[in-house]
């Protein structure tokens, strides 16, 4: 199965409650995202048996907001999972922002030990992308609903990664306040396909603004690929913007916003140093 239709099939099944055959031990990610809590089960092949979601707005801006509706949200899900695929789960692999300090990661440890799970691992949310896209050599941009990560590998080695607070949220602040329209119409009305072309006019300059922060961690480099990931990359166009800005082809999966719940129950391809070890 080639990465594309695994990313698919993990987006089927977050959509409609399907489950996959599965080999093996079964896994367990969570991505505490800014617009979605996603939780993702893969197999010991790394296949996508199952998955769930539910949007929350427990995070902002990479930092958990909500702590108990965090944990709420996390026991739901694995509990849906759980009922789903007629296991207990024990343990989860968790993802965060890349640049946060230990004291907002611990938070989000917290919530899932306080979920009753143990914590298999931490990964920077560009590099579980990462791990599913094969890259060891490349840039990973992850757009999502709170912030822009960016994660530069060399070797498979992580030599920069940088989060900044720019994302979807602040597209639909634009939309917004340009129709004079409340924050939950201007979402509606971004993620319309219809409305593409009016919609792309006034959020391509916040699409701009995250290309430059790509380019001031690129740091005028010339990597060997860049990769674009993450829900708020959905719209049309979007990596087309980024080739503009950053001058070199930018490679965009069919279901964006799939493929760092996918690489975070990932077994670690990377070298230890590139996993979040908390004493």
């Amino acid at each position: 199965m080639d990465t594309n239709a695994r990313i698919r099939r993990l987006a089927r099944q977050v959509r409609t409650g399907r489950v996959g055959r599965s080999t093996g031990e079964l896994r367990l990610g969570l991505d505490l995202g800014t617009a979605n809590i996603v939780m993702s089960v893969v197999d010991e092949h790394g296949d996508p048996v199952a998955g769930d979601w539910r949007q929350s707005g427990v995070v902002r801006d990479g930092v958990v907001v909500d702590w108990l509706g965090a944990v709420r949200a996390v026991k739901d899900l694995r509990g849906a999972l759980e009922s789903r695929l007629q296991c207990r789960f024990t343990a989860a692999s968790v993802a965060v922002p890349p640049g946060i300090d230990c004291g907002t990661t611990k938070v989000f440890v917290n919530v899932v030990e306080a979920a009753g799970l143990e914590l298999a691992e931490i990964v920077d949310e560009p590099v579980a992308a990462a791990r599913v896209l094969g890259v060891t050599d490349g840039a990973v941009i992850d757009i999502g609903h709170g912030t822009t990560g960016i994660s530069v590998l060399e070797s498979g080695r992580v030599v920069v990664s940088e989060d900044e607070a720019t994302g979807g949220h602040h597209m639909t602040l634009v939309v917004a306040g340009a129709l004079n329209i409340s924050y939950d119409e201007a979402e509606l009305l971004k993620r319309d396909p219809r409305e593409h072309d009016q919609i792309f006019g006034l959020i391509r300059p916040t699409l701009e603004k995250m290309a430059s922060i790509a380019a001031r961690a690129l740091d005028g480099g010339n990597v060997a690929s860049i990769h674009l990931v993450g829900g708020s990359s959905t719209c049309a166009g979007s990596a087309e913007l980024f080739e503009e800005v950053l001058g070199q082809p930018v490679s965009h999966p069919d279901e964006p916003l799939f493929v760092t719940p996918l690489g975070i129950p990932l077994p670690a391809q990377l070298p230890v140093e590139h996993v979040r070890i908390l004493r």
